[in-house]
């Protein structure tokens, strides 16, 4: 499986922001995000950071880090299909002898 490129990378990002002025603190505190979320995108996946930070470049957040898209999601497990495993202390009796 081929890995795609990303089309900037964290020092080219951060470069591009200040071309423009900006700070990735002001750019989180101007759209109601915590700067520290903003500033530890490079390591950490943060969606909004990251679509607040490709929006002001002019580019797709997909574009920036296409290893975090599409975006994983918590999956639910259907229970007819699988069932809940039966605990192994439920059917077990209890040792009065050794509890006493």
């Amino acid at each position: 499986m081929t890995r795609k490129q990303p089309a900037l990378d964290w020092p080219g990002i951060k470069a591009e922001l200040h071309r423009r002025g900006m700070t990735l603190t002001a750019l989180g505190e101007m759209n109601g995000v915590h700067p520290s979320s903003v500033r530890k995108v490079a390591t950490r996946p943060h969606y909004d950071a990251q679509k607040i930070i490709a929006e002001f470049i002019g580019r797709k957040p997909e574009d920036l880090w296409p290893d975090r898209y599409p975006q994983r999601r918590a999956s639910i497990l259907d229970t007819v299909k699988y069932p809940r495993a039966a605990s192994q202390k439920s059917s077990a009796v209890a040792d009065k002898r050794g509890a006493a």
